[in-house]
């Protein structure tokens, strides 16, 4: 177990990532670290592992003070392995080299045992055929595998991993994410910096949400992402599924609008069937429809996926109160509801606007 106690961390510019964070870590707990860039995720690992030093406050690890001045770094650092996004491999020697080095140096280990142990960890995340190739032989899902191997032949209570496939492309990022997900059957203690918000949901028990230099929410994935109880995690959550975009003019670049869709879709694992939908909608009701209703371009159009209905909502806001419904084009409304769950149409004399949702599959 670690307990974390009014940890602090400030830099010498001033710069203060961390402010009061604390937490309670059990064992077996796989931890998924979320939040806004700058918000002290990876120098809260970095304090736990001590490659920081916390301004004040203290990390206790299984009774021991990571803090305390006369602690053995090197001794908590066996337990407490770490990954980095930008894997940390030595290019002077192999793979299988890479990982024999600290359980021979630090642990006294033969170098037969160290072998034979490092081949099973190359076996283990599939790169037992690599053990003689150089880091730079390798592509970066590789490399970040051969990583992941050496940290666990130390053995460690807990593994931190920071931002592990931020680095990698989609393709690499599945491979990394696969032996991730393989420790987690392992009931290996871990904490892990992501911005994978479909990976953190899958192999995490816990999130935390950290924002304003604290753990401002700590709860389950079903939590965090479908329930969350505090404001700053609910803005965050819905910006992840939400995709908006405003068009004021007629110059609009609709064609960067599709490709922002796709990164969207991406993210939220939609089907290519159903981001075909969603371009369609897209382009009926903005292109065909709404947008000749207008002299001057004044159209808020607003994506909302829900991963649990497979559902997608469309909400589109504009002056002046007209109905899809009634526009001249009839095949372009027929294609944007065609097989709708529901479609709406309100408008507010308070503000002078429009809505129309559309609910598809």
């Amino acid at each position: 177990m670690i307990e974390i106690k009014h940890l602090n961390k400030t830099f010498e510019d001033g710069f203060a990532p961390l402010k009061d964070v604390n937490a309670v870590i059990n064992d077996g707990d796989v931890i998924a670290v979320i939040g806004p860039s700058g918000t002290g995720k990876s120098t809260l690992l970095r304090c736990m592992n001590r490659l920081e030093t916390p301004t004040s406050g203290s990390i206790v690890m299984n009774g021991i003070d990571v803090t305390a001045p006369d602690c053995d770094l090197s001794k908590v650092r066996q337990k407490m392995g770490m990954v980095f996004q930008s894997f940390n491999l030595f290019d002077h020697m192999t793979v299988i080299e890479n990982i024999m080095y600290a359980p021979v140096k630090l642990l006294g280990m033969s170098k037969q045992d160290a072998y034979d142990l490092g081949m099973s960890l190359l076996t283990k995340v599939g790169l037992a055929a690599k053990s003689l190739n150089y880091p730079d032989e390798l592509s970066g899902g590789q490399k970040q595998r051969v990583a992941i191997a050496r940290a666990l032949a130390m053995d460690p209570e807990i593994i931190l991993f920071d931002e592990p496939t931020s680095a990698l492309d989609p393709t690499m990022t599945g491979e990394v994410e696969s032996v991730i997900g393989e420790l987690v059957k392992s009931g290996k203690t871990m904490m892990i910096v992501t911005h994978e918000m479909q990976f953190a949901k899958k192999v995490a028990n816990r999130v935390f949400y950290m924002d304003q230099g604290v753990i401002y929410e700590d709860g389950t994935p079903d939590q965090i992402f479908e329930h969350p109880e505090k404001d700053l995690t609910r803005r965050f959550i819905r910006r992840l599924k939400v995709l908006e975009f405003n068009v004021k003019d007629k110059d609009f670049d609709f064609v960067g609008a599709i490709a922002d869709i796709d990164q969207y879709c991406y993210k939220n694992h939609i089907s290519p069937k159903l981001t075909k939908t969603i371009h369609s909608v897209i382009e009926e009701m903005c292109v065909q429809i709404l947008l000749p209703e207008m002299e001057k371009p004044d159209l808020t159009a607003c994506i909302e996926y829900s991963e649990r209905d497979e559902n997608v909502e469309f909400t589109f806001r504009y002056p002046g109160d007209f109905d899809p419904k009634d526009s001249e084009n009839s095949i372009a409304y027929i294609i944007a509801t065609k097989h709708a769950v529901s479609v709406s149409h309100t408008y507010s004399e308070e503000d002078g606007m429009s809505e129309v949702k559309i609910v598809r599959k």
